[in-house]
């Protein structure tokens, strides 16, 4: 008992409640950079499951029976994109939920293989994230509903603007277009910048099969 009837309190070092919050800091730091790392991994791992299913889904389709990847789906698979490093089911379609799961081929335009431009779009971070390491010359292959193939050959890449500038999609012999956003590592997306990557058909596919005649239309390059 100290002077003044008030007893006395032993006090341990400061430094000996230091290890426990810096535990607790550590751990919640632990957390929210566990938080942040799962949403930035959560689109590439669910664009990568989803071609599980869509792979199943396409089987199907080549057997003649079209159906959706999964019930809630509004859209079939109508073609697998070949590249030189990957290849995905493309998917009927270029709205958000399409393109959510992999490469879409807009419907404005003709299948691959018909007269005129068909295009593909995907997402920079997912499916064409690699799009721009693609070089004039590699071959990159479709294979449409009907089991057909089609090659093409990358002619060029082009840098394009969606709110001015827009493509001839029916006019000329077949070809393809590859799109995806630009920069191809922008951190922020919905800009206007578009990358093109430009196939021509090989003489050696296999030979368009209808009589459509092509008409000249241009199509304005949406978002991505």
């Amino acid at each position: 008992m100290a002077q003044g009837g008030v007893a006395a309190v032993r006090v341990g070092p400061p430094s000996a409640a230091i290890p426990a919050v810096a535990l607790v800091a550590a751990g919640l730091c632990l957390v929210a950079g566990l938080g942040l790392l799962g949403q930035g991994l959560w689109i590439p791992i669910k664009a990568q499951v989803a071609q599980v299913l869509l792979t199943r889904a396409w089987a199907a389709t080549l057997d003649g029976r079209p159906m959706p990847p999964w019930p809630w789906a509004d859209t079939v698979p109508v073609a697998r994109l070949i590249l030189p490093d990957s290849a995905y089911v493309v998917l009927a379609g270029g709205s958000g939920q399409a393109l959510a799961f992999a490469p879409g081929h807009l419907s404005q335009t003709p299948l691959p293989g018909e007269p005129g431009l068909s295009v593909i779009a995907a997402h920079r971070d997912t499916h064409f994230a690699g799009l721009g390491k693609l070089a004039p010359g590699q071959r990159i292959t479709v294979r449409r509903s009907d089991g057909s193939d089609y090659r093409f050959r990358i002619s060029q890449g082009r840098i394009m603007d969606a709110r001015g500038q827009g493509l001839s999609v029916r006019n000329g012999p077949p070809r393809l277009a590859l799109v995806t956003c630009w920069p191809l590592n922008g951190a922020v997306s919905g800009g206007p910048g578009r990358f093109v990557l430009f196939a021509d058909l090989e003489p050696t596919s296999d030979q368009h099969r209808t009589n459509i005649k092509p008409t000249s239309n241009q199509h304005q390059i949406g978002r991505i």
